[in-house]
């Protein structure tokens, strides 16, 4: 999750979704490279309708509030942290590295991980003789998994939502907005009461936003929700809306999006696949 401009947060922003696919992303490589017979239907689609005209090209998971440049962290697996050294992309040029740094939330065990995978991401200090190379610059903030310690980015308050990414493992979810209550979940197998309790209609009040994951049409995974699970958890917590994220290759953006307009007048619950570029503009403070 990313934000930009702290004026823009006081007269309206807007949730802007980078990229809404799976880890590998969509189209999947294995069927450009192999294609089968017949060819994927989604995955083929990529060869003669460019991105900006085709919904199901979907980038791995990203998230953008218009409000403040800060960087959210879900979790330290790769398809959530190997673009930290990109940020270097948007910040001032100087070759030696003489910027202010952009701030970092993550949890302790997301801190560490990343100090393995990219400790001149971390480290202040040169070693004696080694050169200065133009990185990242950032500055690294520590957050608890834990709902009643909430933080502060952008002048927005952020609600952690610790949820299970495999039995074996936490991810974060994220719970922000005054005005228009908005719940980010990316990562996710199960969702442990006590973070349910925070986000649902029949006990801490409706949210106007709930972006939840689905990995696969049918059937079940051990790691993520898949779309019958989705659809379970969207009517227990009731939000007056909910945009599905992280979609394989199986899902095609329209013929889906008919099934969930059916399914959303039935249960009088809308719920849509979001696509790459979206834009909402929203209320936060």
């Amino acid at each position: 999750m990313e934000s930009q401009n702290n004026n823009i947060c006081n007269n309206g922003s807007a949730l802007i979704f980078l990229g809404t696919g799976c880890s590998s992303a969509v189209p999947n490589v294995r069927c450009l490279l192999q294609p089968s017979d017949p060819p994927c239907s989604v995955c083929s689609q990529a060869l003669p309708v460019p991105p900006n005209q085709n919904p199901n090209y979907r980038f791995d998971l990203s998230y953008l509030i218009r409000c403040g440049i800060n960087i959210i962290l879900t979790h330290e697996h790769a398809d959530a942290v190997l673009g930290l050294d990109d940020i270097r992309a948007v910040q001032p040029y100087s070759p030696i590295n003489d910027i202010d740094p952009t701030p970092i939330y993550l949890s302790h065990h997301a801190m560490d991980s990343i100090a393995e995978k990219f400790p001149y991401l971390v480290q202040k200090q040169l070693k004696p003789g080694q050169e200065i190379r133009r990185v990242a610059q950032l500055d690294w903030h520590i957050i608890e998994e834990d709902h009643q310690r909430p933080f502060v980015a952008s002048g927005i308050q952020f609600v952690p939502l610790p949820v299970m990414h495999g039995e074996d493992y936490i991810s974060l979810g994220f719970l922000f907005g005054e005005k228009c209550r908005v719940a980010y979940i990316s990562d996710v197998s199960r969702i442990p009461s006590s973070t349910e309790h925070v986000i649902s209609k029949a006990s801490a009040g409706q949210l106007d936003i709930l972006i939840l994951d689905t990995l696969y049409k049918n059937g079940s995974h051990n790691t993520h929700f898949c779309l019958p699970q989705t659809l379970e958890t969207v009517k227990r917590l009731c939000p007056k809306r909910a945009l599905l994220i992280g979609m394989t290759h199986e899902f095609d953006h329209y013929k889906d999006n008919d099934f969930l307009t059916e399914w959303s007048q039935r249960e009088g619950i809308p719920v849509q696949l979001a696509r790459d570029g979206l834009r909402i503009p929203v209320k936060l403070s």
